[in-house]
């Protein structure tokens, strides 16, 4: 539980960095943001507890949660322009 948790917080900052570093013209709010980093950390966290990199039960680190994040960033933005 506290893994998940701690992918939450961690998810926060990294998509609030992941919006600086993605380039282009994002539409996309606060909260958007927000949302897709930490769906980008959870993505990083189970991600590499598939792999094997993680523990069951632990986070993914701050650098994996932000690339997550970008990668998420980028399939919305791919997605919201073709609509």
């Amino acid at each position: 539980m506290m893994g998940l948790i701690g992918a939450i917080i961690i998810g926060f900052f990294a998509g609030l960095i992941a919006r600086a570093i993605h380039p282009g013209n994002d539409k996309a709010g606060f909260i958007v943001t927000t949302a897709l980093g930490i769906i980008g950390s959870l993505v990083a966290t189970y991600g590499g507890q598939l792999l094997g990199l993680y523990k069951n039960g632990a986070s993914a680190g701050f650098i994996a949660s932000v690339i997550g994040a970008i990668i998420v960033l980028f399939i919305y933005n791919m997605i919201t322009k073709k609509s």
